[in-house]
C-alpha cells in the first residue's frame, strides 16, 4: 500500500512537468508543421515546383537528424532542464524569423536552425521520463507526448490555416514564434529539481555499446518507419488534399485537422491502455509489442485503402489510418526508455531518433520527386506501406524482449563508457 501511495505522489508531483513537456513537443510540431499548411501559398508566392516544395518541407530534417547524434552526447553532459530550454529558445526565434526573412535561401536557413533547436527535445524528454516515472506509468506519459506531437499539426491546421487564409503566412509565423516564448517562464518554475535531473555520464554506456545492441537496431528500423508515415502525413497531407482531392483551403483545414486529432486521441488512449494492462500483470514485452503489431496492421490496411479510395470513401480511410498511426507512435520512446534504462535513456533516444529521422530527410523530398514524375500520390502511398511493413518487423521480431540491457555485464559497455 505504501509503495502504491508513493508512486501516486510521485506521479502527482510530476504532473506539471509532464504537462509542460507535452506542451513543449506540441509547440515544436506546430512550429515545424505550419509550413506544410502554408505550402500552397508559399509555392504560389515564390513560383516553386513540386520538387522545390519538397526540398523546402524537408529542409528542417538534415539539421535535426545530424544534431540528434550531437544531442545524445550533450544531454548527458549538461543539466537537462537548461538543455531543453536552450533548444526551445532557438527554435521559437527561428519560427518568428521565418515570417520576417524573404527569399527561398533564407527560408531554408531558418528551417535548418529550427531543426538544430528542436533536436534537444526528445533526448531531454526521454531522459526526464526515465528518471521520474516507473515503467507502468510511462505508457500514458509517452502517449501524452505523442498526443502533443499529433495535436501540434492539428492546432497548426485548425488555428494557423484560417489565419493564413485571412492574413497571409508571414504574420502567422511571426506571431506563433513570439507567443511560443511564454512557455519558458513556466518551465523555469516547474522543471524537475536539478539533483533529480542531472546524471553522471561516467556511469552510463557509450555510443559504441548502444550501437552494438540488436534491440537498438530493431528500434531504429521501427522508428524510421513511424517517422516516415508521420512525416508523410505532416508535410504532404494538406498539399495532397488540396491538389489531388480537390479540397478548398477551408475544407483541407477541416479534413487534415480531424485526421491529426484522431491520431492524437489514439496515441493518448493507447498509452493509457498500455499502462492499465501492465499494472494488471502484462509484461512490457507483451504490452508494447501487441500495441505495435495491432497499430501497424491498422495503418497498413488503412493507408492502402486511402490510396485506392474514391471521393466518397477516402475520408473514412484517412481517419482509420489516424487510429493506426497514433497507436504505433506510443512505443517509440517507451521502448527506448525501457531498453536503455535510466542511465542511458537520453543517449539511446538521441541516437535512435537520429537514425529514425533520416525518414524526414528522405520522405518529403522523395514524395515530391515521385509526385512530379508520376503526377499523383499512388506511388508515394505504396512506398509508405512498404516502409511500414519493414518497420513493424523491426519492433516485433528484431527486438526479442523489452527489458533493460544489462550494461554492467556488457563488456562493450564497460569498454566504451567514456565514448562520445
Amino acid at each position: 500500500m505504501t509503495q502504491v501511495m508513493d508512486r501516486s505522489r510521485t506521479s502527482n508531483s510530476f504532473a506539471p512537468t509532464l504537462t509542460l513537456l507535452a506542451i513543449c513537443v506540441l509547440i515544436s510540431y506546430v512550429d515545424r508543421g505550419i509550413l506544410s499548411v502554408a505550402a500552397p501559398r508559399i509555392q504560389d508566392e515564390l513560383a516553386l515546383s513540386a520538387s522545390e516544395v519538397g526540398l523546402l518541407l524537408g529542409a528542417f530534417f538534415p539539421a535535426y537528424t545530424v544534431m540528434q547524434f550531437v544531442s545524445s552526447w550533450l544531454v548527458d553532459r549538461f543539466n537537462v532542464n537548461w538543455f531543453i530550454a536552450a533548444g526551445y529558445l532557438l527554435w521559437s526565434i527561428s519560427t518568428a524569423a521565418t515570417g520576417i526573412f524573404r527569399g527561398f535561401a533564407l527560408l531554408l536557413l531558418m528551417r535548418l536552425l529550427l531543426g538544430i533547436g528542436e533536436s534537444a527535445a526528445f533526448p531531454a524528454c526521454s531522459k526526464i521520463l526515465a528518471h521520474h516515472l516507473p515503467e507502468n506509468r510511462r505508457g500514458f506519459a509517452n502517449g501524452l507526448l505523442m498526443a502533443g506531437i499529433r495535436l501540434g499539426p492539428a492546432i497548426g491546421t485548425f488555428g494557423a490555416g484560417p489565419l493564413i487564409a485571412l492574413y497571409g503566412w508571414r504574420p502567422v509565423f511571426i506571431g506563433i514564434g513570439i507567443l511560443s516564448l511564454l512557455w519558458l517562464p513556466a518551465w523555469f518554475k516547474w522543471m524537475p529539481a536539478r539533483e533529480s535531473a542531472a546524471t553522471d555520464v561516467k556511469i552510463g554506456p557509450g555510443n559504441a555499446a548502444i550501437l552494438a545492441q540488436r534491440s537498438f537496431w530493431g528500434a531504429a528500423i521501427g522508428h524510421f518507419s513511424v517517422n516516415y508515415v508521420f512525416y508523410f502525413m505532416l508535410t504532404w497531407l494538406p498539399f495532397y488534399l488540396v491538389r489531388e482531392r480537390g479540397l478548398s483551403m477551408t475544407e483541407m483545414v477541416r479534413s487534415a485537422g480531424i485526421y491529426y486529432l484522431t491520431d492524437a486521441t489514439s496515441s493518448a488512449l493507447t498509452g493509457w491502455a498500455s499502462d492499465y494492462w501492465m499494472r494488471r500483470g502484462g509484461s512490457a514485452t507483451l504490452v508494447r509489442k501487441s500495441a505495435m503489431a495491432v497499430g501497424y496492421l491498422i495503418a497498413i490496411v488503412a493507408i492502402s485503402g486511402l490510396a485506392l479510395a474514391g471521393p466518397r470513401t477516402y475520408f473514412a480511410w484517412l481517419l482509420v489510418a489516424g487510429v493506426g498511426v497514433g497507436m504505433i507512435g506510443v512505443g517509440v520512446f517507451a521502448f527506448a526508455q525501457t531498453l536503455a534504462g535510466r542511465q542511458a535513456a537520453g543517449k539511446w533516444t538521441g541516437l535512435q531518433n537520429g537514425f529514425g529521422n533520416f525518414a524526414g530527410i528522405i520522405g518529403p523530398a522523395l514524395t515530391g520527386f515521385v509526385v512530379q514524375r508520376t503526377g499523383n500520390f499512388l506511388a508515394p502511398f505504396a512506398i509508405t506501406v512498404a516502409v511500414l511493413a519493414i518497420g513493424g518487423l523491426g519492433w516485433v521480431f528484431v527486438i526479442r524482449t523489452v527489458d533493460e540491457v544489462n550494461w554492467a555485464s556488457d563488456t562493450g559497455a564497460i569498454a566504451a563508457s567514456g565514448d562520445a
